[in-house]
């Protein structure tokens, strides 16, 4: 008998604990965002890394969560996903930090660095280096919750229409350049555009612009750039890593609970080693398709030329660091990151 009563107790627990369970999961409220890109969802890495987010959140939170990728241009141009996501006026946006030197110069630092670490050096200082605080800092100061949620190897720098045999020779030219890259081109003589994506091709055909960068070899054979420049320089001092963020407007995050935040940290963190592994296995396939069949033809920059370009961005930094406390203060991490890195980087690796 007193077994019956602790079996009848405990089936009424259970349930009473499950009706709980169930009230609690109806009374929790699910997310549903539109997420507005910069680039085209079909474009290889670029795109489609946001379209996984999209995806794998579903997946991860079982539904709770339901983030519509919206190709650019459908919500509003590009270029202007950061302010729509700052204002509410779009609930995320997919981009790369780089895109909003021109709103807060600081945030180019977590886009690509000239000149800059590689991914491992760069997911270490933003993990473990007071990178990811900084960034945290700087966007709610927009009323953007940012996360990175994309990292890729190294981007070429650039394809031209002839070849450049000194820096002498880029004097002149109109070149659509990204974020730090363009202040250290236009301190070489360049006239830089900064152009989405979509409409980097036409420009180029047209011959508004002489030459242009966009990324890495498997994203820029899909965008055709050999049809019209055949002359392809490596390596990308502006970009040896460049990394992506997940951008949401921080109003709509603070009201998620810490499950939710969870859930799409968790899968930013697993887009960023997805993507980082895909980048690197894509390239030489690219390669040698650009070359065997497209008639490429792939240079090294010369020293002399690296060590303008180097030149050139040691003065832009300087610049920057003087105009900008936000600049100065994440520069700040980073270089003495690095610097703390270096032997770690000369012992542990091989050159």
């Amino acid at each position: 008998m007193k077994s019956a009563t602790f079996t009848a107790a405990s089936a009424l627990a259970i349930a009473t604990a499950a009706f709980v369970g169930v009230t609690a999961s109806a009374n929790a409220q699910s997310v549903e965002m539109s997420m507005a890109s910069t680039y085209p969802g079909s474009l290889t890495q670029l795109g489609t890394l946001g379209q996984r987010i999209s995806d794998q959140i579903e997946l991860v939170s079982g539904g709770d969560i339901v983030i519509e990728f919206a190709e650019p241009g459908a919500l509003m141009p590009a270029l202007e996903v950061f302010d729509a996501v700052s204002t509410g006026a779009v609930e995320a946006g997919w981009s790369t930090p780089g895109y909003w030197i021109g709103i807060e110069p600081a945030l180019a630092l977590f886009g690509a660095v000239p000149f800059g670490p590689e991914a491992g050096e760069y997911l270490a200082w933003y993990y473990f280096g007071g990178g990811e605080t900084l960034l945290d800092e700087i966007y709610s100061q927009y009323n953007i919750k940012a996360i990175i949620c994309g990292i890729i190897a190294p981007e070429a720098s650039g394809w031209f229409r002839e070849p450049i045999e000194s820096a002498e020779d880029l004097e002149g030219l109109v070149m659509r350049f990204f974020g730090l890259g363009a202040r250290v081109m236009e301190r070489m003589g360049v006239s830089t555009q900064l152009l989405a994506g979509g409409d980097i091709f036409p420009a180029l055909e047209l011959g508004t612009i002489d030459a242009t960068e966009f990324s890495m070899p498997a994203i820029d054979l899909n965008l055709g750039f050999h049809q019209v420049a055949g002359h392809y320089y490596f390596p990308g001092w502006h970009q040896q890593s460049t990394m992506f963020d997940l951008m949401i407007n921080l109003d709509l995050w603070n009201e998620m609970n810490e499950t939710q935040q969870a859930q799409i940290l968790s899968v930013c963190g697993d887009n960023v080693r997805y993507g980082l592994a895909e980048g690197e296995a894509i390239q030489f396939a690219a390669l040698q398709q650009l070359q065997d069949d497209h008639d490429v033809t792939v240079h090294e920059w010369s020293p002399e030329v690296l060590a303008a370009l180097e030149a050139a961005w040691q003065e832009v930094n300087q610049e920057l660091v003087d105009e900008s406390e936000n600049y100065a203060r994440v520069w700040d991490s980073l270089s003495t990151f690095r610097d703390n890195y270096e032997q770690w980087g000369e012992l542990g690796y091989l050159d």
